[in-house]
């Protein structure tokens, strides 16, 4: 499967996820996009994911960092939840790490290719 269409438009999300965040006062900064095999490998050993199958290995996946207006990073799953649910809106694909039951993962943003 050629997943460069599927990149392409989730980066393009990624853009208006920024913007609209943007448009709710905070400070949008980019984290990880595309990792190794062995980078994934160091995070499910230390605890940062608990998957080998992650979308960060496809560059369907980001992590971004929200920063509020005094400065401080936010990991709020309450505080973020309307930039998450955006996120979900902009494509049935879209999957917010704040969503997931088992592991939260805040700062997380991925697309699922099918």
């Amino acid at each position: 499967m050629n997943l460069v269409p599927v990149q392409a438009e989730f980066l393009l999300h990624v853009g208006e996820l920024v913007k609209f965040a943007t448009s709710l006062g905070w400070f949008v900064t980019g984290g990880e996009l595309w990792r190794t095999p062995e980078q994934q490998a160091l995070h499910v050993q230390a605890g940062r994911s608990k998957t080998m199958k992650s979308q960060h290995l496809k560059r369907l996946a980001i992590d971004l960092n929200f920063i509020g207006k005094g400065g401080h990073p936010c990991y709020s799953a309450a505080e973020l939840e309307p930039i998450g649910t955006h996120w979900e809106s902009l494509h049935p694909l879209n999957r917010w790490g704040g969503h997931f039951s088992t592991f939260k993962d805040v700062p997380h943003f991925e697309r699922l290719e099918s």
